[in-house]
């Protein structure tokens, strides 16, 4: 069972959830965008890379509004299109991203928020997600 919704993110939390994952990407030379909402989706905070492809902050608000919306990472819906079938019905639900990066960020239990990172493969995207959701 998904956490409940909790108080949205801070500011000051939102900017060290994002330095925390573009640490991450800087420490392998990866190019991302970091971009963190509250549990509404609402942008909080957004940074990227110099050199970062043009559509990665795009997709990196997406996955964050994604993983907080839906209470899940992105994955789940990368998971469920990759699977074919019935999965497939992901691809039509408004607002799921289903690529990996996006991750609902919690507070004592509760989901404050959600991150989404993008900028090299959906797995580094992923890795970087998930330092930044660490730094919490």
């Amino acid at each position: 069972m998904a956490p409940p919704y909790g108080p949205p993110i801070s500011t000051a939390q939102a900017k060290i959830v994002a330095a925390a994952a573009l640490a991450e990407a800087r420490a392998h030379q990866w190019a991302m965008a970091a971009a963190v909402t509250d549990p509404n989706g609402t942008l909080v905070y957004f940074e990227k890379i110099d050199d970062t492809q043009h559509g990665s902050p795009v997709v990196a608000i997406e996955k964050a509004r994604s993983a907080a919306l839906f209470k899940r990472p992105t994955k789940a819906f990368q998971d469920n299109v990759a699977g074919g079938g019935a999965g497939l019905r992901a691809l039509g639900i408004p607002g799921a991203c289903p690529i990996d990066g996006g991750l609902p960020l919690i507070v004592d239990g509760r989901i404050v928020g959600g991150l989404g990172v993008s900028g090299a493969l959906p797995e580094q995207d992923a890795q970087c997600a998930q330092a930044g959701a660490s730094a919490l």
